[in-house]
């Protein structure tokens, strides 16, 4: 079939495939060069000729649709139903230039969400091994949380219980809290008052809070580079500017910046697995003291242990209530149970019971909330904990071992003793990465990538990161061979092993 729209120019704008096809085809139909009554190609068709996956095109022929561009059924094919009036896509349906406020401006310009998109372009079982996912279902004790679940949701439900029930702070249940407090100073040192932990529909709830209390428009934040890009968008949507500081095998470079914020993951930096030396810890801490500074430490995945003793969190270190601590429980729950957490100084708490209060007048997912602070309290949570980490250190062991002695001829990679993730720094350049990443995804392994960007814009070095507590030893085997099998068809254009 005879077909050409301009996609590929629509790749440069856009951070994904599917929002480079959609406009293609949107700008395409609404200005007339797609007349109503053409037929457009099959799914199958399109993707075979754009290179991308048939779940993709459907999505955009479905966005379409939906949007009464496009029209069709089973076995009829799929036409252009939308005829433009005189004056072109400004009379488009559904098209309205509404007037955002600053914020909305810059999230909706905001780049960078590709990762993110991209890992969910096609569902996970359109990948062979998706080193990517997220969760860790496959080692959940379903039934003993439903049992606290239970349990508490006829607590909830009991009239009595209902009439004499003491007022919930809108920053969570107050037996989490505590149960939280108690773990806290148990496991990493923190001496943390109950009443000073604010619950959160996730961390990144917590840092996009965090974000507005104190960022205005052209003011300096620190981040890692490569670090978190959630962070990143959320300070940036905020009109925030990120001073991306570098990262090496000890964690973040301290120099004195000027800046009123800093975001850093020391226990576990994000996505290289360093771990901040004690002496940058202080140095941190100083540079906030000199600057009147605040710091975001988010410890995310760091009660995954397997060798040595982690470093105490910035907090412990904290003598002047810089640093908010934050943390979540996405990596021990299931995906869809949503937890975070922020230990917050004591001068702090008031204005965060507000903020919350805008958002969450009433704590969202108080059952779930209530279910964890018994689960936690019966000790059944840290036997959990446990259970995972040995089962995760194996895989982290087996993972390792497969990387280094496959593939260590195109990925330096970053000594680690915890998390959920592995990392390695591409050896060669950005050219031959993007052409290996290409044909392993064709073979069905997929991964995600972060890169450090040029003054230019381009990627000047990339990144990967291999999440595996979602797959079997046998598909861990099995992806990293496959991508032995890659590099070896390549043979002779990629870096010598």
């Amino acid at each position: 079939m005879q077909f050409h729209i301009p996609y590929h120019v629509y790749t440069e704008k856009y951070a994904t495939k599917r929002l480079s096809l959609y406009n293609a085809l949107y700008d395409s139909i609404v200005s007339g060069v797609l007349a109503v009554g053409t037929r457009l190609p099959s799914s199958r068709e399109l993707a075979a000729m754009y290179q991308m996956s048939r779940g993709t095109v459907s999505q955009v022929y479905d966005m379409l649709s939906s949007e009464g561009y496009i029209a069709g059924g089973v076995g009829k094919g799929t036409f252009v139903a939308f005829q433009p009036l005189d004056g072109g896509a400004d009379h488009a349906p559904g098209r309205s230039e509404y007037l955002l406020a600053d914020w909305g401006e810059r999230l909706n310009e905001l780049q960078g969400w590709k990762e993110e998109e991209a890992a969910g372009v096609q569902a996970d079982g359109e990948w062979a091994v998706n080193f990517g996912a997220r969760g860790t279902e496959t080692a959940f004790p379903d039934k003993e949380w439903h049992r606290f679940l239970y349990a508490e949701s006829r607590k909830l439900a009991d009239p009595n219980r209902l009439r004499s029930r003491s007022r919930v702070s809108t920053l969570g249940d107050d037996g989490l809290r505590e149960s939280i407090a108690q773990y806290l100073r148990r496991t990493r040192g923190i001496a943390v008052d109950a009443q000073q932990i604010a619950i959160f529909n996730g961390s990144m709830q917590a840092l996009a809070l965090t974000a507005q209390l104190f960022i205005n428009p052209g003011e300096r934040v620190v981040v890692e580079s490569p670090g978190y890009g959630g962070a990143v968008r959320a300070f940036q949507a905020l009109g925030g500017v990120c001073l991306h500081a570098p990262v090496d095998s000890e964690g973040i470079i301290p120099v004195d910046w000027d800046a009123k914020l800093l975001f850093v993951t020391p226990n576990r930096q994000f996505p290289t697995g360093a771990v901040l030396s004690l002496e940058r810890r202080q140095e941190l801490l100083t540079w906030a003291s000199r600057h009147n500074a605040l710091i975001i430490e988010d410890d995310y995945d760091s009660e995954y242990r397997y060798r040595g003793k982690s470093l105490e969190p910035l907090k412990v270190l904290d003598r002047e209530e810089r640093v908010i601590y934050v943390g979540s429980f996405s990596n021990t729950l299931l995906s869809h149970v949503r937890i975070g957490y922020a230990v917050l100084p004591a001068s702090l708490v008031r204005l965060y019971a507000r903020a919350k209060a805008l958002f969450d007048p009433y704590p969202c997912n108080l059952l779930e909330q209530r279910a964890l602070a018994a689960w936690m309290q019966s000790g059944e949570y840290e036997r959990h904990l446990r259970r995972m980490k040995r089962m995760h250190g194996r895989k982290f062991k087996l993972l390792r071992e497969q990387l280094i002695s496959r593939l260590s001829g195109l990925f330096g990679w970053v000594e680690g003793d915890a998390g959920l993730n592995l990392f390695g720094w591409w050896r060669g350049d950005g050219e031959d990465y993007l052409t290996y990443r290409l044909a392993c995804r064709k073979s069905g392994i997929y991964w995600p990538e972060t890169s450090i960007q040029g003054e230019d814009g381009t990627a000047v070095r990339y990144g990967a990161y291999f999440r595996f507590p979602h797959l079997s030893e046998e598909q861990i085997l099995y992806g990293v061979s496959k991508m032995e099998e890659v590099l070896s068809a390549l043979e002779g254009t990629l870096p010598k092993r």
